[in-house]
């Protein structure tokens, strides 16, 4: 069975007939096309007729609205597909639509193939209702020019289209604000403007759910809100969020594919009120249930401005059925991001100069956040472990390499009476002061790089295969290129500066000063391989550090293998 990269799903059963057997017809899509899956709603067309089928305008109901939601939360299911649901036929009730566009319609991912679920009358393949297919498809998008057709029924089992109409209407995803009750075959209004904000974060169904209620509702131009700065500061592992650049980038082409008719203007959200608290223009706002309170707060701050309010659409989360039990029961990007902890972010370093038969994990992360669990969880799967503290200290014992040369630059007053460094006082000579602190790292950093580098060579002896350098400073002190790949801690610098209060005593004021002088937890994750966290139960931990071993040892080279 050939595999198609991207592909067209042409839907033309009736809605309330088609939802039943909607999974199945996924399924059967999800078989043939393995990157993008366009879908175009046209129920009720028929391609046997001897003339060629038009596109028609559906009317924008809740019932089609249910539909979309219904549909996006459905291809939940496959997570390697990037379901896109085209707009540009569906219409609102309104007086000021413009006519349907007679133009094809570029997409950004051509399609390859072409599917419908609709059924001929004997139940075959048979080539002119393919060839309708074809040029219907090529009469509306933009296709590739050795465009596949497919009829999912009846070789993939998506099953018989039932005669009559089911009277089971979709569960309710949409809910204007008002206390009128609204039926499934209610017209849904149109606006000249309106707007939709949220992080957009791995652009994901819950979201395409949310800008396409927002797309449909808006005729002339939608505003886009994308949070940035401060309103990412409270999300749940914000060093794994995707740059502001790369979420709009996804977020634009997959606006600009469903309705290219809109104008949108996709703006940063640098407050919780953004656009919507101050543009006179706008008319409306779609929410999620969890952002309600939020649009009531932005109309109110409107009232307060002598604005008018607007309308709020409401939609439902949508549920994730597979979520662990420290992930969210709902389809959201803090989920996804949790799924990232203990992947492989980059290709590992080449490092042909350490020993052929020893793969070196460099493991770091900002004070506090339980970097050194993880390295003995790591070293109770099997991996050396060097301590570069530890190291330091043989450094800075007498007789060690590092003992003349630090006395020689700081004074014999940072001794004890026993002659041993006090590294209290030594530690407050240098704080704060960069100049004392490049002298002394100028000293030590080479010194543990080279004590690092002998314990390697001990690991080796001992037969080990990964090694763990467990250090706070492997990046500015440059001992990546010690390593084949850099694995990073994370944890929220609240409960960072509470952990350090906790474990050394110290003011939340000192605490705070000991992370500032240090490269924060973004900064380290942008040059890291590997990405883990213990913000979590002990267990949990346990389970990422034992996905991250396992993933590593799928990638080791063969060659790093030949002591087992």
């Amino acid at each position: 069975m050939a595999v198609f990269r991207s592909g067209l799903l042409v839907l033309t059963t009736p809605l309330a007939s088609l939802a039943p057997r909607l999974a199945s017809i996924l399924t059967s899509a999800a078989r043939l096309v393995n990157h993008t899956l366009y879908v175009h709603l046209q129920p009720g067309m028929s391609l046997e007729g001897p003339a060629q089928p038009q596109s028609s305008p559906v009317q924008a109901t809740f019932e089609v609205l249910d539909f979309i939601t219904h549909l996006y939360a459905g291809a939940d299911v496959h997570r390697h597909l990037d379901v896109r649901i085209l707009l540009t036929n569906i219409r609102t009730k309104s007086t000021f639509l413009p006519p349907l566009p007679t133009s094809v319609q570029n997409l950004a991912h051509p399609p390859e193939v072409v599917l419908t679920d609709f059924q001929t009358l004997d139940g075959s393949q048979y080539n002119p209702v393919k060839q309708q297919l074809e040029r219907y498809a090529t009469s509306c998008y933009s296709c590739c020019p050795r465009l596949a057709s497919v009829l999912l029924y009846p070789d993939y089992g998506i099953g018989e289209v039932p005669v009559e109409p089911l009277d089971v209407p979709l569960p309710s995803t949409i809910r204007p604000a008002s206390p009128v009750a609204r039926s499934p075959k209610q017209p849904v209004r149109g606006y000249y403007r309106g707007a939709v904000g949220g992080t957009f974060d791995r652009l994901h169904n819950a979201h395409k759910v949310l800008l396409s209620v927002a797309c449909i509702l808006a005729q002339e131009q939608l505003v886009v809100g994308v949070a940035d700065k401060d309103l990412l500061k409270s999300k749940l592992l914000p060093e794994l969020l995707q740059p502001y650049t790369e979420r709009v980038e996804h977020l634009s082409e997959f606006l600009v594919d469903i309705k290219p008719s809109l104008t949108f203007d996709v703006i940063p959200l640098l407050d919780p009120y953004g656009p919507a608290g101050s543009d006179p223009s706008l008319e409306f706002l779609v929410v999620s249930e969890e952002t309600y309170r939020g649009g009531m707060a932005v109309n109110r701050f409107r009232l307060e401005n002598d604005l008018e309010e607007l309308a709020l659409y409401q939609i439902q989360l949508l549920k994730d059925l597979r979520h662990t039990e420290n992930e969210e029961d709902k389809v959201s990007s803090s989920s996804f991001r949790q799924r990232m902890l203990g992947n492989l972010l980059r290709p590992p370093y080449e490092r042909p100069e350490l020993p052929t038969c020893l793969y070196v994990i460099g493991l770091t992360g900002i004070s506090g956040s339980g970097k050194s669990s993880i390295a003995q969880r790591l070293k109770g799967l099997g991996a050396f472990v060097i301590d570069s503290d530890h190291l330091g200290h043989r450094a800075y014992a007498p007789g060690g390499p590092a003992y003349q040369p630090v006395v020689e630059a700081f004074g014999t007053d940072i001794l004890h009476k026993d002659g041993i460094i006090n590294r209290k006082v030594l530690g407050s000579r240098v704080f704060g002061n960069k100049k004392q602190l490049k002298i002394l790292t100028d000293i030590m950093w080479p010194i543990i790089a080279k004590l690092a580098r002998e314990e390697m060579d001990r690991a080796v002896t001992e037969g080990k295969r990964v090694c763990v350098i467990d250090a706070a400073v492997l990046l500015e002190a440059g001992w990546q290129n010690l390593v084949h790949e850099v694995w990073t801690v994370v944890i929220p610098e609240t409960e960072a500066v509470r952990r350090i209060v906790e474990r050394d005593g110290l003011s939340e004021a000192a605490a705070q000063s000991r992370l500032q002088s240090q490269m924060s937890g973004q900064q380290l994750v942008e040059q890291s391989h590997v990405v883990l966290s213990t913000l979590w139960e002990p267990h949990i931990t346990q389970r990422q550090v034992e996905k991250a071993w396992a993933l590593l040892q799928k990638r080791i080279p063969k060659t790093h293998q030949a002591l087992d």
